[in-house]
């Protein structure tokens, strides 16, 4: 290695393969073959797919909700509800139309060309229960009958294509938009009378007494759902080969629900077999409920990619300054912490308020590394009802009263601007008081900056304030870049201030040319990002 100071050496070496890697340095005296190995810990070197530089918008689609009621327009009549629960009560089994992939692929142009999202991350699409072990209308997506096969309740009748071959069909047409697609697995259990459970008996995990365990989290049991026993290295290669079979079919990556709870070794193994033929595949980690510790080590040593992040469930400003240094930590080290502003496991941000969920929606995405961003389907239109895997709920689609621009400019922002690439140093920088956030992005190659301000509160209005030589920023005007306006911040005491309005979120950049740069945009709407 190269010496660049008395006591500093240097090499660069190119990242050519995918994966989690070790290494240390080591001395040899001169004339000598036996190395010294100084004290410490081995230094580890995360290699993430070239594509994962910027960008990461995810758009998570139910598919059952793209049915005839998304816009709720077509929701039964009080005397159609009153004939489906004396159904109920006599036992039938009332399951309504489901919204198919042929109807999310309706919709692809404007997920990916006008919001601008560039990852396309599905709920599962697995055979769920229709009679026996089926909670709520539809069943639970979670409780796959088959890891391998797609819920034909997805599909058109066609005797041109199979559900499979449908399923297909949708995959095609996101790469066409040169977008990806994520499946979600939940591989730590089956519903009841699944596949496994008739091929694979001694998989299922039993109490002493011979119970079949329910997996849970949170103090709920998924009485749903039948847990798996990951003790079966066989399970471990089933698995395996589950994940590659939706690779040879397109799929780019994973969701892996509940995924703290398959041990590390299997995930490591899994991993490991997938990545020796796709190894560009993004497995993304759902650990909410689980510990910190466990979501990086399978960040790290079992090669997962991507994690969940908790800053939706992390409110006001204590909160925040507590649990954003650590997860910019993760996503410098172990892997991306993705902000969702929305997932369906959560109460909508409208329902409490429309200026909430614009502030929500802008706070996670303008706080994401490497534009790692995503939101349930419907906040877009600002749903109200909450998502529920087991029923019809719409997704408001088409109201007037939406954030479709505001999203768009969020997803240039992240696809544009260098502050949101690869490379760049997120800090909290707020000072005094209020209930506020000021986030630093510094992008180091560049040297570009933006500052994020954020109102936390929707009630009440506050004033912001900084170190302007902590942001390394001393001009007293800036452009905004989501409002496209001039904001003066004003000196006092040694910071800079600005007022916020209720709920406010603005990002300031120090030079006007920023906004040509995000004007500039390329006029294909499925461009691949310049960063990319």
């Amino acid at each position: 290695m190269p010496r660049v100071a008395a006591n500093r050496f240097e090499v660069r070496l190119a990242l050519s393969e995918v994966g989690h890697f070790e290494a240390k340095c080591f001395f040899l005296t001169q004339g000598e073959t036996t190395p010294i190995w100084p004290p410490g810990a081995n230094t580890s070197v995360n290699v993430e797919p070239a594509e994962s530089c910027c960008a990461n918008t995810i758009y998570n689609a139910f598919v059952r909700q793209f049915g005839p009621n998304k816009s709720g327009a077509k929701a039964l009549p009080a005397p159609g509800e009153e004939c489906i629960r004396l159904l109920d009560a006599a036992r039938f089994t009332v399951i309504p139309p489901s919204g198919t992939f042929r109807d999310l692929i309706s919709e692809l142009d404007f997920i990916i060309g006008e919001l601008g999202c560039r990852i396309l991350m599905l709920l599962p699409i697995h055979p769920t229960p229709t009679t026996y072990g089926r909670m709520g209308r539809f069943g639970s997506p979670y409780a796959a009958l088959s890891f391998r096969s797609v819920d034909s309740a997805l599909a058109v009748f066609d005797p041109q294509a199979t559900p499979t071959e449908q399923f297909v069909e949708l995959v095609d047409a996101v790469h066409r938009r040169n977008a990806r697609v994520l499946l979600d697995i939940a591989i730590n259990h089956t519903g009841w009378a699944a596949n496994l459970h008739t091929n694979h008996p001694e998989w299922l995990s039993r109490t002493p007494e011979g119970r079949i365990e329910v997996p849970g989290a949170w103090g709920v049991q998924w009485e749903d759902l039948t847990k798996l026993d990951y003790r079966h290295r066989e399970l471990w290669q089933f698995m395996a080969e589950a994940f590659l079979t939706w690779c040879r079919r397109g799929v780019d990556g994973f969701r892996c629900d509940a995924g703290y709870m398959v041990p590390h070794a299997a995930w490591k193994y899994i991993v490991a077999r997938v990545r020796e033929q796709f190894p560009d595949t993004t497995f993304v980690l759902e650990g909410l409920g689980g510990k910190i510790s466990v979501t990086r080590q399978l960040l790290n040593t079992a090669n997962l990619n991507w994690a969940y992040s908790e800053l939706f469930q992390n409110y006001d400003r204590s909160q925040l300054e507590h649990y954003l240094p650590e997860a910019i930590d993760i996503s410098a080290t172990d892997g991306l912490t993705v902000h969702f502003a929305e997932t369906h496991d959560n109460l909508r941000l409208a329902a409490r308020s429309h200026t909430y969920a614009r502030m929500r929606t802008a706070l996670c995405a303008l706080a994401a590394p490497s534009g790692a961003f995503g939101f349930a389907n419907g906040l877009e239109w600002l749903a109200a009802e909450k998502i529920n895997v087991h029923e019809p709920v719409p997704l408001n689609w088409g109201c007037p009263v939406n954030q479709v621009a505001a999203i768009r400019r969020l997803t240039q922002l992240l696809k544009l601007h260098p502050a949101f690439h690869d490379r760049t140093n997120v800090t909290l920088v707020q000072q005094g008081g209020g209930n506020q956030v000021v986030i630093l992005r510094h992008h180091l190659p560049t040297d570009r900056r933006l500052l994020v301000l954020v109102n936390l509160d929707c009630d009440q209005g506050t004033t912001a304030a900084w170190n302007p030589e902590a942001a390394g920023m001393r001009q007293n005007t800036y452009t905004d870049l989501l409002a496209e306006t001039p904001v003066t911040v004003h000196a006092s005491g040694g910071l800079y201030t600005c007022a916020l309005a209720p709920g406010q979120v603005l990002c300031l950049s120090p030079a006007p040319s920023d906004l040509a740069l995000l004007n500039s945009a390329p006029a294909d709407p499925f461009a691949v990002p310049p960063r990319i």
